[in-house]
């Protein structure tokens, strides 16, 4: 077993092993490590972990120290002149007219070597420019050119889909990408929406390869010949993300169905000719390929359900309430009879006296009995004054005559008059 840290130097950068020399060291500390390149300065992103011999590669670099306050100055003060000496250098690069685009100057730890990281089209002849920029730094000067990629990842930015790159914030190194990739994956094959920031096919497009490679072991190829529940046909679309199959029947050529893969049986794969001796099996034994799945219940589902049983008992309750209060409107103003039952929700009380409550060994004055509507009808006509009716018909209505009441004398008479109708 051997002892290991994990460093990285940069944000997002690649993450190297070191022996700590048995220096414990927690995650986020800053380091102070041997490298190819000199002393340099990084931070620790996986503390003191045991692994395997034929885990790493042997031999390890050994940890220097742990970063002091005097080593986090040296670093701020580095950080400061990178920026100046970034700014120098492009100024030289157009007074020699390279065609060459810079990117970050990074200064070692011992501040005696300079990096200038730049872009270019093709070959650039910068030896004027390291001389004129080793005049200026009296120091060690190394251009180094790099990618579109590495400038992305160095830069840094927020791609198509808002978030920051990802080989800017975890990627340790560019994973191969192909425009296979994107046809395996139905993918729009315009480039501007498959290509990133850099220019490159987006790196995303390798995290879903592998689901997809699977998903078409287990599909089946356009122009398939399979059967169906609703009978055989040839397959025009196929759905790897929802392993459905949209399928042309020999039957209803216009109308296509969808089916899941499991409702399917494969009979020819891919194009080619129908099988000669291929007979339909019958349509009985096509619809056990059919599997019933019901629909999962949703909260909108449930909530209408609620409100359905919500509304039921609502109209239940406002029934019965109605019924009991227009059965309340028509007894009021009535009193049992006795030996009557008394109405729901009423009970019969004695009618108190005047100087008190009435007396026990008397019993309550019966009701007086009220006429009915239909009764009182006969009654008010045969009291009417019997005058015949002014219409064409017997069965008419006589018009309501109105009276004005007299309010003072009439002009030309000493008494009161009765007034005419009007």
């Amino acid at each position: 077993m051997t002892e290991i840290i994990g460093v990285r130097f940069k944000s997002g950068g690649k993450e190297y092993y070191f022996d700590p020399k048995g220096t414990p060291v927690s995650m986020g500390q800053g380091v102070i490590i041997e490298t190819s390149r000199g002393v340099e300065y990084g931070e620790c992103v996986q503390p003191n972990t045991m692994v395997e011999d034929d885990a790493v590669v042997q031999p390890l670099r050994p940890l220097v120290r742990i970063a002091t306050e005097k080593d986090l100055e040296t670093v701020r003060r580095n950080h400061e002149k990178e920026k100046r000496a970034f700014h120098i250098c492009q100024e030289k690069i157009l007074e020699h007219g390279l065609d060459m685009k810079l990117v970050e100057v990074e200064y070692n730890f011992d501040g005696n070597k300079i990096l200038f990281f730049f872009t270019s089209d093709g070959r650039v002849d910068f030896r004027a420019l390291v001389k004129d920029l080793a005049s200026i730094f009296h120091t060690r000067i190394e251009l180094r050119q790099i990618g579109v990629r590495d400038e992305a990842k160095m830069l840094g930015g927020l791609g198509i889909c808002g978030m920051p790159f990802c080989c800017s914030r975890f990627m340790d190194d560019f994973q191969p990408v192909s425009i296979k990739m994107a046809k395996t994956q139905n993918l729009s094959l315009n480039p501007t929406k498959i290509s990133g920031t850099c220019g490159r096919l987006m790196c995303c497009l390798k995290y879903e390869q592998e689901a997809y490679e699977d998903a078409v072991k287990r599909m089946p190829k356009n122009d398939s010949f399979v059967e169906t529940p609703d009978g055989v046909g040839n397959i025009s679309q196929v759905n790897l993300l929802r392993e459905t199959v949209t399928v042309r029947l020999d039957d209803q050529p216009e109308t296509p169905h969808c089916y899941q893969n499991c409702e399917i049986r494969v009979v020819r794969n891919g194009k080619g000719k129908r099988p000669e001796d291929y007979t339909p099996p019958p349509a009985e034994e096509l619809a056990k390929l059919r599997r019933f799945t019901p629909p999962p219940e949703t909260e909108e589902d449930r909530l209408s359900a609620a409100l359905a049983n919500l509304s039921l008992a609502e109209g239940e309750r406002g029934e019965g309430d109605g019924e009991r209060r227009s059965r309340r409107r028509r007894n009021r103003g009535k009193k049992p009879m006795d030996g009557a039952p008394a109405a729901e929700g009423e009970t019969s009380r004695p009618t108190p006296r005047k100087g008190g409550e009435a007396p026990k060994d008397r019993p309550p004055r019966p009701p007086r009995p009220r006429p009915d509507k239909a009764q009182s009808a006969p009654a008010r006509e045969e009291s009417a004054p019997s005058t015949p009716p002014t219409g064409e018909g017997e069965g008419e209505k006589r018009p309501r005559r109105r009276y004005r009441r007299y309010r003072g004398k009439p002009k030309g008479e000493g008494g009161p008059s009765t007034p005419k109708p009007e």
